[in-house]
Order: structure tokens, then C-alpha cells, then sequence
């Protein structure tokens, strides 16, 4: 387990790094494509780096802010605090931030940058409909990605995925409306530069490269997630009741996007177990493991 958390640890470090360097080659292609030569390639460098930057001690607060989840009141969600506070005894952790998102659909998150800068967010719909055994399995699958560190990584992928697919949106539009061309020394001129058509390419398929790095952020670590909350709570039927609940409900959140999907406790979002003709095509972008597979797993141990 160990062995595991730490290798999670160097692979977190690797996608950080790979996810700042596409936006960093999106930022040089975006200079090169709007025409704006060497000048103009630092300063969306510069830009990229700032938002990478801002990403690292914001992304929580932004992840948060886009789920529309609101601080757990003490009081009136006490058996949620208590819960965590248990659970962080028991593991060692200390306790994060508690949020609740006001939606039907069953399920929670973990953000933040470390174990001291983390918070937990579960919907007011999870709260109703799992009991205490299996709340606590949920949460301690919440605080097993505490642990293992996964959650900066997932963090950092919601507004670094957001970036790209913004930087290159707009740099297409504003190519779309210049004709396709590009502006070199104050003249509009054809876009025929080799350069310009490596960017272009960058363009068209960094946002494709980043949602699958996004898509595989989560899928390993979900499974090393549930294993660690079973390590955590030694009960791991609790997690597997709350898993099957999670299977059988097809409600959908409604605060979740694509930027966020990944860090749910099961995908947020409709459209997932598609067995058409694309379904293979649609794995790809899948950000969780099926539930089923999640179960089979657990009911080993």
C-alpha cells in the first residue's frame, strides 16, 4: 500500500509537469499563430506560467467555487463532522474543510494542494440517501485521496484543463475571424509558415491530449482510493453498499462540469457505460473505472 501511495506520489509530480507543458507549448503556439513573433510567444509563455502558478493555490477555491459547495455548518450537519473527525483520528490526518453541495444526486470530492490545505465536499443528496456506515465508507474513500496525494494533481487538472481548452478556443476564434491569417510585421499575410501549422495542430488536439491525461488522472486512483478507505474504516462491506446505492442511482449533478467530473467519487455526468458503436471511442474519455468493476474488486478483500 505504501509502495503504492509513494509511486503516486512521483507519477502525481510527472502529470503536473506534463500538464504545464502542454500549456506552456499551447501558449508559444498561440504567440506564433496570432503572429506576434518572439514578443508575443513570451508573453502567453509568461501568461501560461501565471495561470499554472495560480493554479497550484487557487484550483481548490476554483473547484469548489464551480461545484457551488458551501461550508458544512457544525451544527446542523454535525454527523458529517463528527464522521471526518473519526476518521482523521483514526488515519492520522488532519481534518479538512468540510463543504455540502445543495443536489440530489449521491455523491462527494476531495480538493486542495496537501493534507493541510484540503476539503471534503458531499452533495445534501448523499447525505440523505446513505446511512452512517456507509457515509463513512464514502468519506473515508474522500480522505484515502487526502492520503495518497492524489488530490493536487486532480486539482491543478480543473483549471489547467480549463486553460488550454480556453487559450486555443480563442485563438481559433480570433484566427477564424482574421481569414485564417495571421498578422507579421503589421501585415496580413498568408499563413503558410510550417510553424503556423505545427501550432494549428497543437491547437486542435491539445485540448484532445488533455482531457485524456484528465480521464487517466482518475481511473488508478479511484481503485487505490477504495482499497485505502477499506485500510481505513476495516469494514469494507460499508463502501460497497454505498457503491451499489451510487450504481442504482441515475440521478446526475447538476453543479459538476467536465472540468470536474474527475474528482467525484463516480462520474457526475450522463452519457457514461455507452455500449454503441462509439462506446470504445467514449471509454477513452471516461474518468472513472466502472462501478462494477469498483464492487467485484472490493467484495476480494
Amino acid at each position: 500500500m505504501f509502495d503504492l501511495i509513494r509511486a503516486n506520489k512521483h507519477r502525481s509530480i510527472m502529470l503536473v509537469v506534463v500538464f504545464v507543458a502542454i500549456l506552456a507549448l499551447v501558449g508559444a503556439a498561440v504567440g506564433v499563430l496570432l503572429g506576434y513573433g518572439l514578443v508575443g510567444t513570451i508573453i502567453a509563455l509568461a501568461l501560461s506560467g501565471s495561470v499554472a502558478f495560480a493554479s497550484y493555490w487557487k484550483a481548490d477555491a476554483i473547484a469548489l467555487a464551480v461545484s457551488r459547495a458551501k461550508p458544512a455548518d457544525p451544527e446542523q450537519y454535525k454527523r458529517l463532522h463528527n464522521l471526518v473527525e473519526g476518521l482523521c483520528i483514526a488515519s492520522g490526518l488532519p481534518k479538512p474543510r468540510i463543504y455540502i453541495v445543495n443536489d440530489p444526486a449521491p455523491n462527494a470530492f476531495a480538493t486542495g494542494r496537501n493534507p493541510r490545505h484540503a476539503a471534503i465536499a458531499v452533495t445534501s443528496g448523499l447525505l440523505e440517501k446513505l446511512d452512517r456506515v456507509e457515509l463513512e465508507g464514502v468519506l473515508a474513500h474522500e480522505l484515502s485521496h487526502i492520503r495518497n496525494y492524489d488530490i493536487l494533481v486532480s486539482t491543478l487538472a480543473v483549471t489547467l484543463v480549463g486553460a488550454i481548452a480556453l487559450l486555443t478556443d480563442i485563438t481559433i476564434r480570433m484566427m477564424w475571424w482574421n481569414g485564417g491569417r495571421i498578422r507579421r510585421d503589421g501585415d496580413r499575410s498568408d499563413s503558410s509558415n510550417p510553424v503556423a501549422y505545427i501550432g494549428f495542430a497543437l491547437l486542435i488536439f491539445a485540448p484532445l491530449l488533455a482531457r485524456i491525461m484528465q480521464a487517466t488522472i482518475s481511473r488508478n486512483r479511484e481503485t487505490l482510493a477504495d482499497v485505502s478507505a477499506c485500510q481505513m474504516t476495516r469494514y469494507p462491506p460499508g463502501l460497497i453498499a454505498a457503491l451499489e446505492k451510487l450504481r442504482d442511482d441515475t440521478t446526475v449533478v447538476h453543479a459538476a462540469s467536465t472540468a470536474t467530473a474527475h474528482m467525484w467519487i463516480e462520474q457526475p455526468m450522463s452519457g457514461v457505460g455507452d455500449r454503441g458503436r462509439l462506446g470504445k471511442i467514449h471509454s477513452m474519455f471516461d474518468t472513472h473505472p466502472p462501478l462494477d468493476e469498483r464492487i467485484a474488486l472490493l467484495r476480494e478483500l
